[in-house]
């Protein structure tokens, strides 16, 4: 519930502050004595998008504040939430605007978006009137009240995570399509290269293995002669065997000299030691350069056709073992591309079929909530005088969406036999008043909390049309809030609670003041209503038969 409105600096209004009650709040005035500014000021406030010069001739900068009722389950709790922003039992939203066309918002002395604005705007107030700009005479809409009128939110998010699954199966199947297609147009450059890799059959460095050898093989034709007399002259046809002659005779004669000998035959076995290691490395050697001719020729050979297949594919030779494993992928999928689509298209029919039940079960509850709607909607057009009017919603089928298969529009009929059509175009300003009053107390009597404004929703309607308006505004307002701007005094006189809007000039400058009336006042404002400036007794008569009415 709206509980203040502070507007400072706003358009013709320099300070005001409002305090309004629950039940029904009317105001009313003069045309152009700034009624609509009071709209524009709480739109301003709530985020909707208005006027775009709202500062006050003069002013730096416009402000308003307002405070609702926040109880405990109220839908902004969760806005808030999302949001970030600390809830309680009070919401205060605060908005400026500069002259320079700058605007900063918060809510609960939080910095907020203008978005963050409207989204709790949602939950708080709906405003409504002749000229219906947010969605009673826009028949894109109407889908969306007659969903919130069935609360049918839990089959709609069946019927888009339905549609979501569909859109990716049919997204997969069309990808696996194109890369078949793809793959398809490269099958025989496929086959040919998987032949040669596995022809070849190349390993991880195999290259740098090869070449190794490769060059080690070439080396050692130029260096095995040298090795071989290496070998010869270390052998016991050379040092190792003249050594060991050598040590046999001073061991032979070691006795005859006493210990003279001693220290020479033990340097010598030491030198016959290392001679015997030298001659087995060099003997080592020699084995490993030992080679079949041939080999180098097949050394060469691979290594020349690695190094050929990758240049041919573009890729280093290492590499081509994991080249060669893509190639082999790329064409088992080929192979098993048939069955691939296969599986994908049965799969994307199951979704459809899942999305089909859907959305069949949307549109028959739908049409369910339609039929509820119609029937109220009619019971609502009685009291308002409209009884041989004919209200119904029609469903017409349309291509599958993520919304369902239905389009949804509001038809009326004013007189019995004439043909149906749209809200806006078949309906008087009074039968429009009354068609989108009826509308509106079915599509939000569902919603607790909100504060409903109707802007001359009872323009064009007069006498006891105008009274059956205004009773059923006083109904609407039974245990919630309703504000109404008015400029008949029979809905006026049904109100709990009145406020006269005025223009007054100060020193030249037009200002707009709102003032709360008491009984009397209210009574000489509804007799002004009623007979214009001049108020006779007759008028107040009136206007006391019509609040004792």
């Amino acid at each position: 519930m709206l509980r203040s409105l502070d507007i400072r600096d706003m358009l013709i209004i320099d300070r005001l502050e409002l305090t309004f009650q629950p039940g029904l709040n009317a105001l009313t005035g003069e045309t152009g004595a700034g009624k609509s500014i009071l709209l524009d000021s709480l739109g301003f406030v709530l985020g909707w998008r208005g006027r775009a010069e709202l500062v006050r001739a003069g002013a730096d900068q416009g402000e308003v504040t307002a405070v609702f009722d926040l109880p405990e389950g109220h839908a902004a709790h969760a806005v808030l939430e999302e949001a970030g922003i600390p809830a309680s039992d009070e919401l205060i939203l605060r908005r400026i605007n500069t002259s320079e066309g700058r605007k900063t918002a918060w809510v609960n002395d939080r910095r907020c978006s203008g978005e963050v604005l409207r989204s709790l705007s949602e939950t708080l107030v709906e405003l409504h009137g002749q000229h219906d700009d947010r969605g009673l005479l826009n028949a894109r809409g109407h889908r969306a009240l007659l969903d919130e009128y069935g609360q049918m939110d839990p089959l709609r998010a069946d019927v888009r995570g339905a549609w979501t699954a569909r859109q990716v199966a049919a997204k997969a199947l069309q990808s696996a399509e194109d890369a078949l297609a793809a793959i398809r147009g490269e099958e025989e450059f496929l086959r040919h290269a998987v032949d040669e890799m596995r022809a070849l059959a190349p390993e991880p460095g195999e290259d740098a293995a090869l070449d190794a050898r490769r060059r080690m093989m070439q080396a050692a034709e130029r260096v095995r002669a040298d090795i071989a007399k290496a070998a010869q002259a270390l052998g016991g046809q050379g040092a190792e065997g003249a050594a060991g002659d050598a040590l046999r005779w001073l061991e032979d004669a070691a006795a005859q000299v006493g210990g003279q000998l001693d220290a020479p035959i033990a340097a010598l076995g030491r030198a016959m030691v290392e001679l015997d290691e030298a001659a087995r490395g060099v003997e080592h050697c020699a084995e490993a350069l030992a080679f079949n001719p041939a080999e180098l020729e097949d050394t060469e050979e691979r290594l020349f056709a690695i190094r050929a297949l990758a240049r041919k594919h573009g890729v280093g030779p290492d590499d081509l073992g994991e080249f060669a494993q893509g190639l082999e992928e790329r064409l088992a999928a080929l192979d098993a591309g048939d069955a691939q689509i296969d599986a994908l298209r049965a799969d994307l029919k199951r979704a459809g079929k899942l999305y089909d039940d859907a959305a069949a079960t949307l549109s028959a509850a739908r049409a369910e909530a339609a039929g509820r709607l119609d029937t109220a909607v009619m019971a609502e057009l009685a009291p308002l005088k409209m009884e041989r009017a004919v209200f119904q919603t029609v469903m017409t089928e349309q291509p599958p969406g993520p919304d369902g298969i239905d389009e949804v529009a509001f038809r009326v009929a004013t007189n019995p036999g004439a043909p149906s059509g749209p809200l806006a175009k078949l309906a008087s300003g009074g039968e429009l008043s009354r068609f989108l009053l009826a509308l509106k107390v079915c599509l939000t009597g569902a919603q607790p909390g909100l504060t409903m404004i109707f802007d001359e929703i009872d323009r064009g309607v007069g006498g006891a049309t105008a009274d059956a308006v205004g009773r059923r505004l006083a109904d609407l307002a039974q245990g919630g809030q309703v504000l109404v701007v008015t400029h008949s005094p029979q809905v006026a006189a049904l109100a709990a609670h009145h406020w006269r809007v005025e223009k007054r000039v100060e020193d030249g400058v037009t200002l707009s003041t709102v003032t709360p009336l008491d009984a009397v006042q209210r009574v000489d404002e509804i007799a002004r209503m009623l007979s214009g400036d001049t108020i006779t007794p007759a008028a107040r008569a009136a206007a006391e038969a019509l609040m004792a009415g």
